[in-house]
């Protein structure tokens, strides 16, 4: 039941609701109200008053055996002929604090004159009324307890504590230290609502309920909202009564009295079967609290029959709650200090990492990984349009479906926090549930707004064998007055269940540290497009330069040279008296100015590739390739050539006059550089998913891999191994000046540079005196990858 629902009257079977006259109705745990059970502990009496002027509204039809006065004899009369003008006017002038709106105060002690007996007097009000409790305050002349100092004592204890475990230890040696109840427990609720005995302090006799789980039915919603609003719940005696209000409901409002705050409210008939169940006589539970919710319980259970809890122990006990909940974070700070300095240390490597060699793939090539920092089983990047993986993850197609859902998710849209992180991914994502033995947890932070480029992390599925303390799926039922209804479970032997599809829990260390790298590495891209803003200008300033040297070769150089060779060639023409010698020396100098032409001309083009505009259009590479066979085919001459095409060539997203550019230098080589009677050239290409399975060698770049991968291969004369990577340098020439028909050694260098404009790679395998194939790959999406 909600709080809104608590404050509405509720009507049950006609009147307003009585733990005590129709609990034995109810069908189901959830079904029970048991912030408004019209009733109070037998052991106590209870007053509601008008805050006005102190009459008496309402009271518990026991007062007469508590506080030796009938209920009659009460309603209606203001509150100081009960227990004098001196006490009457101490509880109005504690209704005049704000603080206290539901948060019992101690007022007064009480003395009843039929029995002597010494009543404690406690008061909050709540929903414009004032509540007055009346209870033994069960001290003992001969034994007065320093509560202070076994307080002081206890908080030095929980304030030390180095681990959530050693904090719930000491809370329950503590409590029972206070109390001498016969067992108390820390019990945790988990994020699917059931709950564990996680920590125990048990009289010896008694059997260790250390580690067992409890279904999420056992504590029921009802009764954890009231945790969440009070700290402190005593039961003096399962089985010592309820005193029922009279009137049932406020005779202004009509309302039934909301007892949240009541420590003599009224136990619900389902909880005190269930202790029945367990053979407990008394109980005292008190709230745990992580960040305003309920992380779990502090149960103290007695075997042995009534138990006093009077107001001053009570408040000692809801002191050393409110410290636990207090020391809770610090104490898991603690706990994973050295988990997290480990998770820093690896984090910072990965950065500099990434930082020195310049890209995000780098966080995967290690040593470290992203795999060494979190305690995971696999870690998957998606960076410029492909997957970096590391360790056990789902296959590529399962991380493409998962990072698409991903990306719609709004916790990894979100501007402050985009993390989303389970144990259990096939109950949010069932897809996830055929790769749940590699990745049934996932934690996920995205690298960019659109959740497109992101980091993950996973964990396997982990058959964690649950202690049930009985049958999770038992609902068994009992027969009362008015038919059958569920109870809780009668039996608490121990029942195995195997839990699958989940993996093992995420920590807060853990979700924090993926944030703080999230902020490392946007951080990092910053500084990267920091960096490459200022070698973009950098960049400009060389352009300009190379423009200016440009405009010096095309006119300031090649005039002169111009010159030489028209006053070479006249001289030649015009010297019949010159010698063979002369001659000889007149035609080299000729041909030495025709050759600087050309290797100006090189350099010309050269420099000018690199900042020439793409204009990106869809291109059927078997035209392009058409173009280029006819741009070629003067060198092909009477030599017999074949063309061979395996298979239809694709379709690519590229710039059609640099791409024709490119496959005519390749067949240009290819006819050139052959001494076969017959020259082949094979012209064919790789799909994405296919060049990612050929065979990893020394030549084949894993760029590669994510692009479509096209070829010429020819059977001409080959390059020596240690040549390879020298083809593609400026004016390197493998040959003799004049052989092959000359040549600057300017083509592959231009086609590496075209290549690299289209956002691929090129290289080259090659056998001596059989051939080579020169690979180059363009990118399948709209255009070429960051330069990151």
């Amino acid at each position: 039941m909600s709080v809104a629902d608590a404050a509405k009257p509720l009507a049950w079977h006609g009147q307003a609701y009585s733990t005590k006259r129709f609990g034995v109705s109810i069908t189901d745990c959830d079904s029970e109200p048991v912030q408004t059970p019209g009733c109070v502990q037998a052991h106590g009496a209870l007053l509601v008053l008008r805050p006005a002027d102190l009459t008496i509204a309402q009271v518990s039809e026991n007062s007469a055996d508590v506080l030796g006065t009938a209920p009659a004899a009460l309603l209606g009369r203001p509150l100081q002929e009960l227990v004098g003008p001196a006490h009457s006017a101490r509880v109005k002038a504690v209704l005049l604090q704000p603080e206290i709106e539901r948060n019992p105060s101690y007022v007064f002690t009480h003395t009843a004159a039929h029995t002597g007996l010494a009543l404690d007097v406690s008061v909050h009000t709540v929903d414009g009324v004032a509540v007055l409790e009346f209870e033994a305050t069960g001290r003992d002349a001969s034994e007065q307890r320093d509560f202070y100092a076994l307080i002081r004592r206890s908080v030095a204890q929980l304030q030390g504590a180095t681990t959530l475990s050693a904090l719930g230890d000491i809370a329950c040696t503590e409590i029972r230290a206070l109390t001498g109840l016969d067992r108390v427990m820390v019990y945790r609720f988990h994020d699917d609502g059931h709950g564990e005995v996680v920590c125990e302090s048990r009289r010896d006799d008694l059997p260790s309920w250390l580690g067992l789980h409890y279904p999420a039915q056992d504590i029921p919603e009802p009764a954890r909202e009231v945790f969440r609003q009070t700290w402190i719940r005593p039961l003096r005696d399962v089985d010592g009564g309820l005193a029922e209000l009279l009137p049932l409901t406020h005779p202004d409002s009509g309302r039934p009295l909301r007892m949240t705050h009541c420590a003599l409210r009224g136990p619900s008939v389902m909880y005190t079967e269930y202790l029945r169940n367990m053979r407990v006589t008394a109980s005292l539970t008190m709230s745990i609290r992580r960040d305003h919710k309920l992380w779990g319980l502090i149960a103290g259970h007695h075997y042995s029959g009534p138990f006093d809890m009077p107001y001053e122990l009570r408040a000692a006990c809801e002191l050393v709650a409110q410290i636990v909940s207090l020391q809770h974070a610090a104490a898991e700070e603690r706990e994973h200090a050295a988990y997290r300095q480990r998770i820093d240390s690896v984090q910072q490597q990965l950065v500099t990492q990434a930082a020195q060699e310049g890209g995000l793939a780098a966080l995967l090539d290690g040593p470290p990984t992203l795999l060494d920092g979190l305690d995971t089983g696999g870690t998957a990047l998606y960076h410029r349009k492909r997957w970096w993986c590391a360790g056990s993850t789902p296959a590529e197609h399962e991380l493409d479906a998962l990072r698409d859902w991903l990306s719609t998710r709004p916790e990894m849209l979100s501007r402050d926090r985009p993390l989303f992180a389970t144990d259990q991914l096939s109950a949010h994502y069932p897809p996830g549930l055929a790769f749940s033995g590699v990745a049934s947890g996932v934690l996920a932070i995205a690298l960019s707004r659109s959740a497109k480029n992101l980091v993950l992390w996973f964990r396997p599925e982990t058959a964690q064998t649950v202690r049930w303390g009985g049958n999770p799926h038992d609902k068994p039922t009992v027969v009362g007055p008015h038919g059958a209804r569920l109870t809780p479970r009668a039996s608490f032997e121990l029942f195995v269940e195997s839990v699958r599809g989940r993996s093992k829990p995420w920590l807060a260390v853990e979700l924090e540290a993926a944030l703080r790298f999230r902020m490392l590495m946007m951080e990092l891209i910053v500084l990267r497009a920091d960096q490459l803003a200022g070698l973009n200008a950098d960049l400009a300033r060389s352009n300009d330069e190379l423009d200016a040297f440009a405009y010096v070769a095309s006119h300031d150089l090649k005039e002169p040279l111009r010159g030489i060779h028209k006053y070479a060639h006249q001289l030649a023409e015009s010297a019949g008296l010159l010698g063979e010698a002369d001659h000889q020396r007149l035609a080299g100098l000729t041909r030495l100015t025709l050759r600087m032409d050309s290797l100006l001309d090189s350099l010309l083009h050269f420099s000018r590739v690199g900042r020439a505009e793409l204009q990106l259009e869809d291109c059927e590479v078997g035209e392009v390739v058409e173009e280029a066979l006819e741009m070629v085919a003067a060198r092909r001459g009477d030599k017999p050539t074949r063309i061979d095409v395996p298979r239809p060539l694709p379709r690519v997203r590229a710039d059609r006059v640099r791409l024709r550019e490119i496959y005519t230098n390749l067949l240009s080589n290819a006819l050139k550089y052959n001494r076969q009677a017959t020259t082949t050239i094979e012209l064919g290409w790789l799909a994405p998913h296919e060049a990612a399975a050929h065979p990893a060698n020394a030549a084949w770049p894993a760029a590669a891999g994510a692009q479509t991968v096209l070829y010429v291969r020819d059977n001409g004369i080959g390059i020596e191994p240690r040549h390879l990577d020298q083809v593609f340098k400026m004016f390197r020439r493998l040959h003799g000046r004049d052989d092959y028909g000359g040549g600057t050694g300017a083509g592959l260098p231009i086609v590496k540079k075209l290549v690299e404009r289209l956002g691929g790679v090129v290289w080259v395998e090659s056998t001596p005196g059989q051939g080579s194939c020169f690979y180059f790959s363009v990118p399948t999406d709209d255009g070429p990858p960051n330069p990151e």
